[in-house]
């Protein structure tokens, strides 16, 4: 199946010189008014669906959100194990919510997906430059290409004295076998798919804080989003995503400590969870389950920081990569009182709460929603690219 034939694979990658949170203005018509574009962003967890409404008319405004739970089993570290479930899936979350089933944009996040820069140099003709890129990713990305849905954008561009050029490429690849299951199913569902993206992106664009000032010193932006059974970190210098890993913890994690240590069920591990807390409080007195609790929590957590740490010296290993001066966090399990302030002291890095609303305008009704920092990644799939 021709993949491009279903899904504007362009929507893989961010565009040239575009700052990861805004909302590109869209192009006028002949009346001199901004073209409207609805889209809706779909998120697909391993423990729920999300979705966002997003009008975007020159800027975002956030119309809707909406989640449903998914069955254990259904999607597990990216992958689509039972295509007909989700496809039901989908369908109730559509109906239920009354979303409209065309312009809608996925999200993918899987370690499936490679994505890497490099440099072309000497190619001025754009075919040559397609055909150098296609060569190129043979040794860029572990997938096989025969295998491969690729897509790439030129990031930057520089001319040398003599008028040779050089562009800074960004490639995405994807296994074509996951796209097709995700495709089988929201056309199952009667969902038309306007373009597929990476969670990373979509991260990226819902919660980057607004652009700094020219004289600001050029930092990283780092943000990670929380998931059920894996996180999603991206790494942006503010223009491109230059880094991304999906890191195999997730909140569940935290369930299995608390059920294991504490010698109780996975069910009233949740339970426990949606009650816990890192915070001290001298004037709280606290029997011996409630500190075990927190322990299992603290040693957990420790694990999330060295894949965290791991990561951040990964990037700062390679040339051009900036200093780091905070973390944004994300997802279902950043709500977990007093985690960023345990992250920072793990990592030694600033960590604070993300604001999934960064970038669009929502009513108070959405605005007033205690559970927005599960739907960052699905707010920023709706938000124009």
């Amino acid at each position: 199946m021709d993949l491009k034939k279903e899904i504007k694979l362009s929507d893989l990658v961010p565009r040239r010189k575009r700052k990861p949170g805004a909302a590109r203005a869209a192009s006028k018509p002949t009346s001199g008014r901004a073209k409207k574009r609805e889209l809706v962003g779909l998120k697909v967890g391993a423990s729920q669906l999300a979705a966002s409404r997003v009008v975007n008319n020159g800027s975002a405004k956030l119309v809707g959100v909406a989640r449903l739970p998914l069955e254990r089993g259904v999607v597990v570290a990216g992958e689509v194990r039972d295509v007909p479930a989700l496809a039901r899936a989908l369908d109730k979350l559509f109906t239920d919510n009354k979303l409209p089933r065309r312009g809608v944009r996925l999200g993918l996040a899987t370690n499936r997906i490679g994505v890497r820069a490099f440099e072309i140099d000497g190619i001025a003709d754009e075919r040559q430059l397609d055909n150098a890129i296609r060569f190129r990713a043979h040794e860029a990305v572990s997938i096989p290409i025969d295998q491969a849905v690729l897509d790439y954008h030129v990031v930057g561009e520089a001319v040398d004295e003599a008028g040779n050029v050089s562009r800074r490429i960004l490639l995405a690849a994807a296994y074509r076998e996951s796209i097709d299951r995700y495709v089988e199913a929201c056309r199952a569902a009667g969902i038309e798919l306007v373009g597929i993206d990476l969670e990373a992106f979509a991260l990226l664009r819902a919660v980057a804080p607004a652009e700094r000032s020219q004289t600001d010193k050029p930092v990283a932006l780092v943000a990670v989003s929380l998931g059920h059974d894996r996180s999603t970190l991206a790494i942006s210098d503010g223009e491109t995503c230059e880094f991304t890993r999906v890191l195999e913890w997730g909140g569940e994690k935290l369930e299995s400590a608390i059920a294991f240590d504490l010698g109780v069920t996975p069910d009233e591990a949740h339970e426990l969870l949606l009650d816990a807390s890192l915070e001290g409080d001298p004037d709280r007195v606290e029997d011996s389950r409630q500190a075990a609790m927190r322990e299992s929590l603290r040693r957990e957590l420790q694990k999330l920081a060295r894949e965290l740490v791991a990561s951040l010296q990964f990037y700062q290993s390679q040339p051009g990569s900036l200093a780091i001066s905070q973390i944004l966090i994300s997802g279902g399990a950043s709500r977990l009182p007093g985690l960023p302030e345990e992250l920072e002291r793990l990592t030694r890095v600033s960590v604070r709460r993300a604001d999934p609303l960064a970038h669009v305008q929502a009513s108070d009704s959405v605005r007033s929603r205690d559970d927005l920092a599960s739907l960052a990644i699905a707010i920023g799939l709706g938000v124009e690219v």
